[in-house]
């Protein structure tokens, strides 16, 4: 048998945004349209740089964001480094918190309900009016990714937010949506997390998760 030889198969970059006003200001994110800050958005150039390099050259990468501002500014940054125009979905927004968005952080903390330890985790109410379960995060979230991976394209980029990159990895290796129940993949503002799958085996690796090592020049 001759040696074996594995296709070119699927990447795909998934971009948490960067330090947004809302980190800043102590004030509740989910779906509160909070823009980038100064440090935010020098760090979006950095990101740029680094996929640029990661994208064979004559090669066009398909862009995906959440369209809220934070995300939105990311992703029109890379688009514009790679040459891509970017598609906005907003399956892939952050968790939504309800009436608490835009609040300061400790009045969510004051009313928050923690899940149990044992039990239906996906379907518990937390207490704030207005607020997604997990469950029905993670659903839709999924639903993105369906689309997302279903394209043909061998290069993909996901402009995301910190939570949704959970579900985001939890889509890409087929963990059943009734196990997400305590997933939890950790990330810092601007990480980039690289998903591969090889078209010989169709594994899916997560390669690198929540890498921060390209944001050094802007941060130093």
């Amino acid at each position: 048998m001759g040696s074996l030889r594995l296709g070119v198969g699927k990447t795909i970059y998934v971009v948490t945004h960067p330090e947004a006003t809302h980190h800043c200001e102590g004030l509740v994110g989910g779906w509160y349209d909070s823009d980038l800050t100064a440090r935010g958005l020098a760090q979006t150039m950095s990101i740029a740089q680094w996929m640029r390099a990661q994208i064979p050259a004559g090669v066009t990468a398909e862009v995906f964001s959440s369209d809220l501002l934070r995300a939105r500014r990311t992703a029109d940054q890379i688009g514009h480094a790679i040459g891509s125009a970017v598609m906005l979905d907003r399956d892939l927004r952050e968790k939504s918190y309800g009436i608490a968005e835009g609040r300061p952080q400790h009045w969510l903390d004051e009313r928050f309900i923690p899940p149990p330890a044992d039990g239906d985790r996906l379907n518990h109410d937390e207490g704030i009016p207005g607020a997604e379960t997990k469950g029905k995060f993670a659903a839709r979230v999924y639903s993105a990714m369906r689309s997302i991976t279903a394209r043909p394209a061998e290069h993909q980029i996901i402009v995301t937010h910190g939570f949704a990159l959970t579900f985001v990895i939890a889509a890409w290796i087929h963990m059943p949506p009734e196990s997400l129940g305590y997933a939890n993949f950790r990330s810092n503002p601007g990480s980039i997390t690289t998903l591969r799958q090889d078209d010989y085996f169709h594994n899916r690796q997560v390669s690198a998760l929540a890498d921060t090592r390209h944001l050094e020049p802007a941060t130093s």
